[in-house]
């Protein structure tokens, strides 16, 4: 069972969200990176919506969530809040996972009461907390303020993606997956990336660039389970070791040998297998509830 509802986050801003699976089932809420939307979840939402009940949304100005004026981290985590808020019974929680953007989001909501009233758990994929322009290796230079400043303009470039060609395919797969990701996984993510308006694009690069969410990763007291690819250009390994070491629950680092940044798409067993894990370890009521 599918249904599909207009949430509004707290300066009004209408979320698409989409609810997935039996009634009652345990929950999963998933939050896509930029330039992604629900898509991008594709087979973990297959896969889980047979016996979970799995919320997936289009972060503000991606999928069908309209452009707003508003493109903060502040913005994210009262996004996130208003989903939980309004497809969560009271004291129900659930396992939510972010990737990229979306680990983000998390990090920022996580010392909002909305999200500890209503998070079990947490899965990080592919994600950073902050210093994401200056240790990205998609400009295969080495570090320093001349690569940092390549990628900040590559990857806040104003201009259009244009059509889905080989050679795009070609690009997407250098920056953002692994060398042996499948065709149909690149065409995929193309598509995907290739349909968020460049202004969108452009104004959250601005964010990223900017981005310390350090704070963040200290406040995430939930069970929380990282994951990353080893060939991750945008958000490398040392990210995923940083905020694990940081976290007060850390329940495991993963990485992934030869994959990308785009490990729900490159290794979508290995995902939804993990958020599996998550929901059968940690309760889904609170105490009492």
């Amino acid at each position: 069972m599918t249904r599909e509802l207009t949430v509004v986050s707290a300066d009004g801003s209408p979320l698409h969200v989409e609810v997935h699976g039996p009634e009652g089932a345990p929950a999963v809420v998933l939050a896509h990176g930029w330039t992604c939307s629900t898509a991008f979840w594709a087979a973990q939402i297959r896969d889980l919506a047979a016996d979970h009940r799995v919320i997936a949304y289009d972060q503000r100005g991606h999928g069908r969530s309209p452009v707003s004026a508003v493109c903060t981290t502040d913005a994210l985590a009262d996004d996130l809040e208003a989903v939980l808020r309004a497809t969560l019974a009271p004291g129900e929680r659930a396992v939510v996972a972010g990737h990229s953007m979306g680990g983000m989001t998390v990090m920022a909501a996580a010392g909002r009461a909305g999200f500890r009233e209503h998070t079990a758990a947490v899965l990080l994929c592919s994600t950073g907390s902050s210093r994401l322009v200056a240790e990205s290796t998609v400009v295969p230079i080495g570090a320093g303020r001349l690569r940092t400043w390549l990628t900040r303009h590559i990857l806040g470039s104003r201009a259009p993606l244009g059509p889905v060609t080989p050679v795009a395919k070609r690009i997407l797969r250098y920056a953002t997956m692994g060398a042996g990701a499948a065709p149909h996984m690149v065409e995929a993510c193309a598509r995907i990336v290739h349909a968020c308006p460049r202004r969108v694009r452009h104004a959250w690069s601005d964010v990223l660039h900017l981005l310390d969410l350090d704070h963040g990763v200290r406040e995430l007291t939930v069970p929380t389970a990282v994951v990353v690819g080893t060939a991750d250009r945008l958000t490398p390994p040392v990210h995923a070791r940083r905020i694990a070491a940081a976290l007060p629950q850390c329940v495991g680092l993963t990485e992934l040998p030869g994959l990308g940044h785009m490990t729900p798409v490159e290794a979508p067993d290995l995902i939804t297998a993990r958020i599996r894990e998550l929901v059968c370890t940690y309760p889904q009521l609170k105490e009492g509830a």
